[in-house]
């Protein structure tokens, strides 16, 4: 007899009891599946930035320490959510069994090759064996199987996307379809860590929605990854800097808008402490889009407040209607930006 499961996980949840499955500390990651779910036969795990970033730091780079790391916050935690960046990630992997309670529910059957739009922070896993650590492009080959809850998204994999670049695309999809939902013509938007994953995306999208009128800086650490985006033409202003060192983005963001300031910033940046530089170079009334998962609520609330600005704060939501959508057929508009993300991150 099947158990009857919760449409949010909550059955799963070993501790605290009456939480859901993302704040929970441990959940049941045993793969046996209640009426309302699906087992899924894990592929590809494609690790969040921050929480990457934050183990490869902690393992110094080294491969082995990377594994060991996260086979030890599955062990404890019954799921991959890093215990200092609160961040996961998500899942490409093939539907292996689909709970009775679904049928007529789903569009999925068994067999079909998915990716979770979900965080692996809040996905029973269960890791058997990490096959390889692909560090440049945060993704990680396991043998191991995950538990997609009722109201967990996903999307099927497009035939015409290779899966790791879908994977990647689609890690980040929310960023670029908020963008369409938060630029207007005319506006002048800054993209903090715009040469990076999600950064280009976002850029593309700005660039398109601000029009001709409108005004797209680019801020990313290297320089030489601004020359890529210049040669795109993916922004009208390329700037190169410290994105935690909020008096210098304040002085060059100045600069390059004649002190206007931005009507629409876009923190993308996998590290902490860019929330002020986010906020500085905000205008009165604009809008910060802390895309981030290394963006801390209690540092923006309070800077903001402390020095005076009253702007629009965004938590980086990463799921919008139709994101998945949006974000793929940016790899179908654009040949360039396809091949450079082939070349970055699949």
């Amino acid at each position: 007899m099947i158990k009857k499961g919760n449409p949010y996980g909550t059955h799963r949840v070993i501790e605290p009891k009456g939480v859901l499955p993302q704040p929970a500390l441990k959940v049941d990651n045993t793969m046996e599946i209640y009426d309302n779910e699906i087992l899924i036969n894990v592929q590809t795990l494609n690790v969040d930035s921050a929480s990457f970033t934050q183990i490869s730091d902690q393992a110094g780079g080294d491969v082995e320490k990377i594994k060991e790391i996260m086979k030890g916050i599955v062990a404890e935690r019954g799921k991959h959510q890093n215990p200092v960046t609160g961040s996961g990630g998500m899942l490409i992997g093939t539907v292996e069994q689909i709970g009775p309670a679904l049928e007529g529910k789903t569009d999925l059957k068994v067999g079909d090759k998915i990716a979770t739009l979900v965080s692996l922070s809040l996905t029973p896993l269960k890791i058997d064996e990490i096959l390889t650590v692909r560090k440049e492009i945060d993704q990680v080959d396991i043998k191991g199987k995950a538990i997609l809850f009722e109201s967990g998204i996903y999307a099927k994999l497009p035939s015409d996307i290779p899966e790791n670049l879908a994977l990647s695309v689609l890690d980040v999809a929310g960023a670029p379809a908020q963008t369409i939902k938060l630029v207007k013509e005319g506006d002048t938007v800054l993209v903090l860590g715009g040469a990076g994953k999600s950064g280009l995306l976002c850029l593309y999208e700005a660039k398109k929605k601000a029009g001709p009128t409108g005004k797209v800086i680019c801020w990313a650490h290297r320089q030489s990854t601004l020359d890529t985006v210049k040669e795109l033409g993916l922004a009208d202003v390329c700037i190169s800097g410290d994105a935690t060192n909020a008096i210098e983005v304040y002085d060059k963001v100045m600069e390059a808008t004649d002190g206007k300031l931005c009507d629409l910033v876009i923190s993308c940046v996998s590290r902490p402490n860019c929330e002020m530089s986010a906020i500085l170079a905000t205008k009165d009334e604009g809008t910060v889009y802390f895309f981030s998962m290394a963006t801390s609520f209690t540092k923006a609330a309070l800077g903001a407040e402390g020095v005076g600005k009253d702007i629009n704060m965004v938590i980086g939501n990463g799921y919008t209607k139709g994101h998945a959508e949006t974000s793929l057929q940016i790899m179908r508009e654009s040949k360039e930006l396809r091949e450079l993300y082939t070349k970055l991150y699949a």
